[in-house]
């Protein structure tokens, strides 16, 4: 149908298809937004972190180990059965796991893939392809103190 004469513009169709069309892309918008957030997370800044109190030695008995905050990660500190203290990462080099010291195989444990780490930090067995980042241990009094870099 022709429309009528001297009126100029849009028909009532064409304005509700755009309409349409046009709400539709909004509740995809809308609806998608937040799926790529999720999966594109945005970057935080962290202030790097170099060194951190990682437990009293009080509280570490030989043999025994405690995970730790370092930043955003984990790390170990291990008292070994002779009274030494090292710290290590605690991520494992294979799937980034947290390991664990066991008191019953003396060494570094990841139970993801069952990885063994010696207590100088080196894979002894299983899927891990690395060793495990080794951190400085200083004691101060009854304060076990942890430095990136060995």
């Amino acid at each position: 149908m022709d429309p009528v004469p001297g009126k100029s513009g849009i028909s009532r169709k064409s304005f509700v298809n755009w309409l349409l069309g046009t709400s539709l892309g909004a509740t995809l918008a809308a609806a998608l937004y937040p799926v790529f957030r999720f999966v594109i997370p945005p970057e935080v800044a962290e202030a790097p972190v170099n060194r951190v109190l990682a437990a009293k030695l009080s509280e570490l008995p030989l043999n025994a180990g405690k995970v730790f905050r370092f930043g955003s990660k984990p790390g170990i500190v291990v008292r070994t059965a002779t009274g030494e203290v090292r710290a290590f990462s605690a991520v494992c080099t294979h799937l980034n796991c947290t390991v664990q010291y066991r008191p019953d195989f003396q060494h570094v444990w990841c139970a993801c893939h069952n990885g063994h780490y010696d207590l100088q930090g080196k894979n002894l067995s299983g899927p891990p392809p690395r060793p495990l980042e080794v951190y400085k241990v200083d004691i101060a009094g009854d304060d076990v103190y942890v430095t990136k870099g060995a």
